[in-house]
């Protein structure tokens, strides 16, 4: 089996993964000064990958379809702004009566 995929190319080694790991997470990671919790670490790594391999400029606008639906179709889906109608909702157009005073 092993034979099988040598001959289609695939490599056998650690090395091709120690490779991109050294340039994708590694050299990212040691940028002089530069401190990440594991959180932001993590969530650099898939950007890294996608800037590198080439495939940032259909990402983005892959994402920038994907924050528009939650984020800006619901807003206009009666065709008036979200914050207009909470405030339509709230606000009443005369102001609170004064108190007298006793």
């Amino acid at each position: 089996m092993t034979i099988n995929y040598l001959k289609a190319g695939f490599p056998m080694a650690t090395g091709v993964i120690e490779g991109a790991c050294g340039h994708l997470i590694q050299d990212r990671m040691d940028i002089t000064g530069a401190r990440w919790t594991m959180r932001g670490g993590e969530a650099v790594f898939p950007l890294s990958s996608l800037y590198i391999s080439g495939d940032w400029d259909e990402y983005w606008q892959f994402h920038l379809q994907q924050e528009h639906k939650p984020n800006h179709l619901a807003l206009y889906s009666s065709g008036i702004p979200l914050s207009k109608q909470v405030l339509k909702a709230l606000c009443s157009t005369t102001p609170p009566p004064v108190p007298i005073p006793v």
